[in-house]
């Protein structure tokens, strides 16, 4: 799902009555026909306020998205940035509007802003990208005119607001499957790693990090890069284990998109990451998703990955004593075994309520208790 931002950059002034805000929406598109600086500086900004929440007002001022790309091509950045920001309100929760806003040629002095001195510009302009690229209809166009490279720039050395929407801008475009080797190209890892060690790893960035990561590797070229880069895989590793529900999903895929393309390459690697105890607690504390992808990657990260006999079945308990036998190192040993120890008991207290809850819908008149008992000992 594509990442489309509220409208964060606009200003804390109070919503206007109905009757109010309709005589503000002429008033703002005439003064935006005006001859003077100040009329269409006043004009944008009144925009950027109407357009902060209303998506009526978004429709009715749909007409000032011309004359305000007009307005990023003149020598103000005092202009410049009015017109982004009230261009960003617009194109908010507003496909129709965001496909407008390209079509009348905002992308190229866009792109020219992600190069601006102004901090405070460069971070309008990837803020604009951000809500620009959550249209499908404009992924390819913004993947195609040079943006992508700028966007992996700013994620290393913009300010920290530009960086996160950089990320976000990044995600939205990477799930327009034909953007991704572009993307690849810019090498975006070393940027990626270092925010997501800088950044909470329960929050929105780590998320989409971890999301994008995931897409990545699912090229030898984004495997490689995030192996290469210091700490990568154990940033990975450190959201599987303290992210939120979706980033923690999105960890454990990365984790086994990497140990299903090579697991000879890959498997040292991760286990020496200390990544069992965290998987263990996603096998059962985890999304669906997360708790199936955490089973099948503990089957890889053991020894042998093929199925057992019969004397040794493929239980979570067995595949994990098989890894732990082979981690180096007593702490990593310990925590696993700790973790084992803890997983099996709250699997036991899950079994005991699964249990006692069928006992209370199983009564002699609806089944023999012989079956009853029968049918919750097989599960």
């Amino acid at each position: 799902m594509d990442y489309s931002p509220p409208a964060s950059h606009a200003s804390q002034e109070a919503e206007a009555t109905p009757r109010s805000a309709s005589s503000a929406v002429a008033r703002a598109l005439r003064l935006l026909q005006a001859s003077d600086s100040e009329s269409k500086l006043q004009a944008a900004r009144d925009i950027r306020r109407l357009t902060k929440t209303s998506h009526k007002c978004r429709r009715q001022l749909s007409e000032a998205i011309s004359p305000l790309v007009s307005m990023l091509c003149v020598d103000s950045s005092e202009l410049n940035e009015a017109a982004l920001l009230a261009l960003l309100n617009l194109a908010v929760k507003d496909e129709t509007n965001k496909i407008h806003i390209m079509d009348a040629g905002a992308l190229g002095p866009i792109i020219g802003f992600l190069q601006s001195r102004s901090c405070e510009l460069q971070e309008c302009a990837a803020a604009a990208l951000l809500t620009l690229s959550a249209s499908t209809a404009n992924k390819p166009i913004i993947s195609s005119s040079g943006a992508v490279p700028l966007l992996v720039g700013i994620l290393e050395g913009g300010g920290h607001q530009a960086k996160i929407d950089s990320l976000m801008a990044l995600y939205n475009l990477s799930t327009y499957l034909d953007n991704l080797s572009i993307i690849l190209e810019a090498q975006p890892v070393p940027g990626i790693v270092a925010l997501l060690k800088s950044c909470r790893k329960s929050s929105k960035a780590a998320e989409k990090c971890t999301a994008l990561m995931e897409s990545l590797v699912s090229f030898e070229e984004g495997r490689v890069a995030l192996m290469s880069e210091e700490g990568g895989v154990f940033a990975i590793v450190d959201v599987l284990e303290n992210g939120s529900p979706q980033g923690r999903e999105c960890a454990v895929g990365t984790l086994l998109t990497m140990c299903q393309s090579d697991r000879c390459k890959y498997r040292i690697p991760i286990l020496e990451e200390g990544v069992i105890p965290g998987l263990l607690e996603l096998t059962v504390q985890g999304t669906p998703k997360s708790q199936a992808k955490a089973r099948t990657l503990l089957i890889l990260l053991r020894e042998n990955p093929y199925p057992r006999s019969e004397c040794q079945p493929d239980t979570i308990e067995n595949i994990v004593c098989n890894i732990i036998s082979h981690i180096n190192g007593d702490e990593q040993s310990d925590k696993a075994k700790k973790m084992l120890t803890e997983m099996v008991q709250v699997s036991m207290e899950q079994s005991l309520r699964h249990l006692q809850q069928r006992a209370l819908v199983c009564t002699p008149t609806d089944m023999p208790l012989n079956n009853c008992t029968s049918e919750v000992s097989s599960k």
